[in-house]
């Protein structure tokens, strides 16, 4: 007999609704404590999971209640949202998706188990993997963007990152991939509202990150807390029972998101709560997280013959299985139970700085008035973010909450310590009191350069932070207007700094600053990564993971969008486009400047005839023609031409990076298996399809700046 099926056999109905509850805990000075319930649950055996806990200490103590206190002796699986990191907090997910390096997205994920697993976690809830299109959502912060083909790059990452290559090895973490699934087309981008979209959508955009989580082996995965087409995803028995476990394979755990299964009652599925937990269960949702549904629930549902305990068994030996997997059951304190030595803890703080600098995006550098000369002496760093250390750390801070971070400020006097670096806020973040933009202005006087720090609170961005309109709040667009108008009588440039967890709305502040950059929320090293950039220590060399809309009215924006009957023509009324605003967006999908300048040239693509096992060779040369050296990403790009559906203008299909001195040239060779440009056809399963297909390389998704040749399928 397995050591599952001996504890399983032993078990009663309480402690098996224990193992498939989850609830949040603390620490308080008396020492640990329970959401709504008290320790002695967990020596009861009622409550077997927990979240929120943070720090080996209090974790082991939690643990040795459950371990050596309870009947059973069964350890508890303890989770934590660490979304960028643990304590050392990196770029915010959207941010890290500029990167576009594979390499990058495992290491910091890898390093982030790390540090969590050295207090004690074995668990984390993420990545999150939900396609927003919409930047009013404002938990775009925490996704992959726009692009269902990069969400999947990044969810293999991700899942290799915090599990590792052992999932009982004492640094590695369960990882969720959440919120299965469409959570991002909310509509209008409110917050937990309904989603209502088509099955083509459905499987083409929301459903590939998902696909290769689960190709990567992700231990767990978490339920939307929406709805999808009028089925709330926490009781939806097609997608969770029929295709995730069903058609998929999946016998992990699905954990339910905070309170969802008794939400089920406000989505009007369920009349009370043992109708959530029976419909929960049935869907094949094995933890309860928060909504005591299970416990209280299904003994209910058990007498009134709606629920089988073959049903409640399943789950729970998924949950035990995850237990066994993580190690629990042979040292539950395997984690945690060695201090990280101090050389660890610098290199994941050096790491953290290389891909703050990498995530910041060049959006705009008219005349290079970046990076700064070394003559300027004299900067005015104005704006309410530009002293913001807290802000920095963007949503989702973790564990992170208390630890440091460096302002813009102190970046740049830490960088040039014998400027005279001067600053005022001119207005709050938020606020409508602008009795401080004169100040502002007037160190304008004398400087070499203006630094305006604009955007975002972290707290406006993330889980319940949806913005209708996602400008600059407050009174900065009054400030920035004042400090440009003065900055250009004078004569100086102004370097406008965004923050934010999504794209912002600023056509006004894109047209009149002299370089805009967007540093979305860089975590702990955000300071000394902006000034690495800002004074040419570091070339910036990240791209927009989304296209940046020109007014709110676009939304949703993205380059995957599909052709009309009827595309945009200036001299034909009857065509589709706006008559106030342009239709492309401000800034496309994979723009970003660096402080070279590159021309492409000879694009070749081999073989030209393909078929569907075939392999594409795809190669361009590059040129820095600027005076710097840089990094440049090259983006692979198809498109299908001709088909039995509408196909997307543009689909993703690969990028590469090429570093080159100036001056200098070199090439960029990629390659593409065929079978990729298979699509779903009429009856949503994939074909092959003989025809053209162009391939198209270039810098970004804007289509004046790409290189295409077309082959032919066969």
């Amino acid at each position: 007999m397995s050591r599952i099926d001996a504890i399983m056999a032993q078990m009663t109905l309480p402690e098996k609704l224990g193992q498939l509850t989850m609830t949040a805990s603390g620490y308080a000075v008396t020492g640990p404590v329970i959401a709504g319930d008290s320790t002695q649950a967990i020596i009861d055996g009622t409550i077997g999971n927990l979240l929120n806990m943070v720090g080996a200490g209090p974790v082991h103590e939690m643990q040795r209640l459950a371990v050596e206190q309870s009947r059973l002796g069964i350890p508890l699986l303890i989770g934590l949202d660490i979304i960028h990191g643990h304590r050392t907090l990196f770029p915010i997910p959207l941010a890290e998706a500029g990167t576009f390096d594979d390499a990058l997205w495992e290491r910091t994920a890898r390093e982030a188990a790390r540090e969590g697993a050295a207090e004690g976690l074995a668990m984390t809830f993420a990545p999150m993997l939900d396609v927003s299109r919409d930047p009013r959502w404002g938990r775009t912060a925490e996704g992959p963007g726009e692009d269902p083909w990069l969400n999947t790059r990044i969810a293999r990452a991700k899942v290799r990152g915090f599990q590792g290559g052992d999932l009982s090895a004492p640094d590695a973490l369960a990882a969720c991939a959440k919120h299965f699934v469409a959570y991002g087309p909310v509509n209008a981008g409110r917050e937990y509202a309904a989603v209502d979209i088509s099955e083509r959508t459905l499987r083409e955009v929301h459903l590939p990150g998902f696909v290769a989580a689960l190709e990567a082996g992700v231990a767990t995965l978490m339920p939307a807390f929406t709805d999808l087409n009028g089925v709330p995803m926490t009781a939806h028995v097609p997608l969770l029972r029929d295709w995730l476990r069903a058609k998929m394979g999946f016998d992990g755990v699905i954990v339910s998101d905070y309170n969802a299964i008794a939400e089920l009652i406000k989505h009007g599925v369920a009349a009370d709560l043992v109708d959530a937990a029976v419909l929960a269960l049935k869907a094949g949702v094995d933890i309860d997280m928060m909504a005591d549904a299970y416990r209280k629930g299904l003994p209910v549902a058990l007498e009134q013959g709606r629920v089988t305990i073959e049903e409640i068994d399943a789950s729970v030996r998924r949950v035990l299985r995850l237990k066994e997997q993580l190690g629990l059951f042979d040292d539950p304190y395997r984690r945690g139970s060695t201090p990280e030595p101090e050389a660890a803890i610098d290199e994941r703080r050096a790491l953290a700085r290389e891909v703050a600098r990498k995530a910041i995006v060049m959006l705009k550098n008219e005349r290079d008035v970046l990076p700064l000369p070394a003559a300027a002496a004299r900067l005015a760093v104005v704006g309410p973010l530009a002293d913001a250390s807290t802000e920095m750390k963007g949503p989702w801070w973790g564990a992170g909450e208390h630890e440091p971070a460096t302002s813009v400020l102190a970046g740049l006097r830490a960088a040039l310590p014998r400027a005279d670096i001067r600053h005022a806020p001119g207005v709050a973040i938020d606020g409508a009191d602008d009795n401080g933009i004169q100040a502002a202005v007037a160190l304008c006087d004398g400087a070499d350069a203006v630094l305006l720090c604009l955007g975002e609170r972290a707290t406006m961005s993330g889980e319940a932070a949806s913005r209708a309109t996602p400008a600059l709040p407050g009174r900065q667009q009054a400030l920035a207007e004042a400090v440009i108008a003065r900055a250009r009588a004078l004569g100086i440039p102004v370097i406008a700094i965004l923050f934010s967890g999504r794209p912002l709305v600023v056509p006004w502040l894109a047209e009149h600053a002299d370089a805009l950059l967007a540093a979305w929320f860089l975590g702990r090293e955000a300071g000394h990564a902006i000034a690495d950039v800002l004074t040419g220590q570091a070339s910036p060399s990240g791209r927009t993971p989304m296209s940046w809309p020109r007014a709110v009215g676009q939304v949703p924006i993205y380059f995957g969008a599909r052709p009309t009957g009827r595309p945009m023509n200036p001299a034909d009324y009857y065509t589709s486009k706006y008559q106030d605003v342009d239709n492309t967006p401000l800034y496309a999908f994979g723009h970003g400047l660096s402080y070279g300048r590159f021309r492409y040239e000879g694009l070749e693509v081999e073989p030209r005839r393909v078929r569907e096992q075939d392999t594409l060779r795809i190669s361009v040369r590059l040129r820095n023609e600027g005076v710097r050296e840089a990094e440049e990403t090259v983006f692979l790009f198809v498109r299908d031409k001709l088909a039995r559906v509408t196909r997307p203008l543009l689909e993703l299909k690969g990028y590469a990076k090429l570093q080159l001195k100036p001056g200098t040239a070199g090439s960029v060779e990629l390659q593409l298996s065929c079978a990729e440009l298979r699509y779903l056809g009429p009856d949503l399963q994939p074909v092959f399809e003989p025809g053209e297909v162009e391939i198209l390389v270039g810098p970004s998704a804007e289509p004046a700046g790409l290189l295409r040749l077309t082959i032919e399928l066969c």
